[in-house]
Parts: structure tokens; C-alpha cells; sequence
């Protein structure tokens, strides 16, 4: 079987659904407006994608949801980017479904996923720390256990769509940290709880990042996913599948630029002619179109992989290192392209580059993955 980029008729009509719904229901005033906000949606926009069935898209029909493929949940994603459509779509139904997925009880999968294919529980991650890296290690929070249960003690830092969330899936170690993987486990953690206090971080370009801190909040032994100490290898293994629908989101965004940039470079006159006449517009338009097609390619290989139970993890890797790059690259030369009307807070330009922006290092930077990519071939 080789990799096709053809959509099935299924996911042209998705496609298709998907980008009536952001030219109907979140033009570019709606998106604006959102990204002003703490949850980054509204209340109807949300009923409306859970009444579609977005929020269930990969969760498996025995738990409330469609069962897609994740090439087919990638081209809800990438139709989604060209928004770029905020809220918490990918946090929940994405990453948040996958957590519960690959370490959750079979207890835990019939109670979590149905609400989250609902819609009525909306989760994300709590993972980077002060100490920030993606890497187990820099886990500082505790767990310790008490009467049966466990307190949480702990910050986390750059925990997206934070305020939206009811429920957080908070990384924290059990067990002592002599080998970093080792002793981590997983809860699902009440955003209401006692305790719990959460905070957007500050910066136009921090997005929905939130700071969340953890002051001797009370879970019951329920609330952890999966055996206690094991969190570590079930959380990596959902974090790589949901990397490559992330990385199509951004490609969605490097499409929209893209268009943008081509139709400024016609509707722009200086000097008595269209700017895409001239050298240096076409030049930038090529280097973004290069770096969306890279973006692109790369994104459903790993995708196409991880549907076929083909060796994914390197793909993944080099996907997010070419789809977080091409984002930020494609969004700074559709900038010098437009100049100073693209720095306009309502400019659909300036929508983009925000995003590109706190995107480029959730789930790991570019760095993160080349160094991940560079001890695969290596075996160091």
C-alpha cells in the first residue's frame, strides 16, 4: 500500500462540512472575538461541533463516538486551521480522548469518553512544569497517597485551553524519581476541585496558556488512569498519535496564509502594477508555498503510518519539526509581503501568526524533536 493523498468520499464530505462551518459560523469577526476570550469558544459553537460529532471523531463507537481513522480526524483539523478556529477541539477530543484511550481502565473508557464525545466533559493536559521540558524527568508535582487516596501538590505552566477545561489530566509522580519514566501516573483532575487555581499566562503570543496550580487537592484512588507508576509509556504513546492531527492543524493555517499572500500579491498595486510582479513577493510566495507542501507531505506520511500500524515514531518527529517551522516561516514572510496592515490585531494575518507562535512548542519545540529524531538513528 503506498501513501495516497486522496481524500476518500467520506473525508471530502467532512472537508467540506468542516469549511462550511467556519465561512458560516466563525467568519472572521466570530474568530476574533474568540481569541479575546478565556475558553477560546463559545457555548454554541461547541454544541453545534458536538452536535456534528467532531468531539468524538477518533473515539471508538462502543464509546460514544464515530471511530475515524486519524488521517480522517487530520482533515478535520486542517480544514479547522484555516481559521484558524480556536477552543479546546484538539486538547479534548484529540489528546484528551487518546490519554484516556491508551491508559485508562476499561471502567474509566465507558465513564470519560461518552461525556467527551458529548461534549459535556472537556479535557487537556497538565504536563510542563517550571523546569520546562516534555521530557519525564522535569516532572516535579507529587502525588502522595493518603487514606486511599492521593494529594497533588504542584505547578504546571503552559497547560492550553486551561480555563475551557473541566477536567485536567495531571502528570505527577508517585514513586520515586530514580529512572525518569518511572513512578509518574496519570489523574483525571475536577478543574473545579478544592485547591485548584488556574491563571492565563500574560503575552499576545502566549494564546490560551494557562499556569495551574495544585495546592493539596484531594482525588480519590478512581481518578488515576491506568496502574499507579505507569503513566509515563501510555501518555508518550497518546501524545505521538495526536502529534501528527496537531501538525495538520498548522497546515491548514500555512494554507490559509498562503492564499492570503496570492491574493494581496494581485489586489496590491505600487508602482503602477500588482506587487506579484515583482521578484522578491514571487520569491517569499514559492518559500511559503515550499514550506506548506513540506509541511503537508510530512504530516499525513505519519498519519498514513500510525493508520497502518507501520513504524510511525520518526515520522512524527519530523513532523512536528517541519509543520511547527513552516507555520512560523510561511506567517513572517506573509508579513513582509503585506507590511504594516498585516500587524492590524483584526487582520486575518495576525490570527495566524499568534498561533503559529504558542503552537510552535506545544507538544515539543523543533528542537525537542530533532534531538528525539537524532537518538532514533543513532541508538543513544
Amino acid at each position: 500500500m503506498s501513501l495516497d493523498l486522496q481524500l476518500t468520499e467520506s473525508e471530502e464530505m467532512l472537508r467540506k462540512t468542516a469549511l462550511d462551518f467556519i465561512q458560516r459560523d466563525a467568519p472572521k469577526e466570530v474568530i476574533q472575538a474568540l481569541q479575546e476570550t478565556d475558553t477560546g469558544c463559545s457555548e454554541e459553537l461547541w454544541r453545534k461541533a458536538t452536535d456534528i460529532g467532531w468531539l468524538g471523531v477518533i473515539i471508538p463507537e462502543m464509546y460514544g463516538g464515530t471511530e475515524n481513522p486519524l488521517t480522517t480526524a487530520g482533515v478535520l483539523f486542517e480544514t479547522l486551521g484555516l481559521g484558524p478556529l480556536p477552543g479546546p477541539f484538539f486538547s479534548s477530543g484529540i489528546l484528551g480522548s487518546l490519554i484516556v484511550l491508551e491508559a485508562g481502565t476499561e471502567e474509566q473508557k465507558q465513564r470519560i469518553l461518552p461525556a467527551v464525545a458529548a461534549g459535556e466533559q472537556i479535557l487537556t493536559l497538565a504536563l510542563t512544569e517550571p523546569e520546562y521540558s516534555w521530557e519525564p524527568g522535569a516532572v516535579q508535582t507529587t502525588a502522595e497517597s493518603k487514606n486511599g487516596d492521593f494529594v497533588l501538590n504542584g505547578v504546571k505552566l503552559f497547560t492550553i485551553d486551561a480555563q475551557a477545561a473541566t477536567h485536567f489530566i495531571v502528570v505527577a509522580r508517585t514513586g520515586k524519581k530514580t529512572v525518569p519514566g518511572k513512578g509518574l501516573s496519570l489523574f483525571l483532575v475536577d478543574s473545579k476541585s478544592d485547591g485548584v487555581s488556574v491563571r492565563r499566562m500574560p503575552g499576545f503570543f502566549a494564546g490560551r496558556n494557562c499556569e495551574v496550580k495544585l495546592d493539596s487537592v484531594k482525588v480519590a484512588r478512581s481518578a488515576m488512569l491506568g496502574n499507579k507508576g505507569e503513566g509515563w509509556p501510555a501518555l508518550r504513546q497518546a501524545i505521538n498519535k495526536s502529534i501528527p492531527v496537531l501538525c495538520a492543524y498548522k497546515v491548514g493555517g500555512c494554507q490559509a496564509v498562503l492564499e492570503m499572500a496570492l491574493e494581496y500579491s494581485r489586489i496590491r498595486v505600487q508602482f503602477g502594477q500588482p506587487v506579484g510582479r515583482f521578484q522578491r513577493v514571487q520569491d517569499m510566495i514559492i518559500e511559503m508555498f515550499n514550506h506548506l507542501e513540506a509541511a503537508r507531505w510530512t504530516t499525513y506520511e505519519s498519519l498514513w503510518k500510525l493508520d497502518t500500524q507501520r513504524p510511525a515514531t520518526e515520522s512524527v518527529h519530523l513532523a512536528k519539526v517541519v509543520s511547527s517551522e513552516a507555520y512560523w516561516q510561511v506567517c513572517t514572510l506573509a508579513h513582509r509581503e503585506f507590511s504594516g496592515v498585516g500587524y492590524a490585531k483584526d487582520h486575518p494575518l495576525s490570527f495566524h501568526t499568534r498561533a503559529s507562535r504558542y503552537l510552535y512548542n506545544y507538544l515539543g519545540d523543533p528542537s525537542y524533536h530533532r534531538q528525539q529524531i537524532a537518538r532514533l538513528l543513532t541508538g543513544c
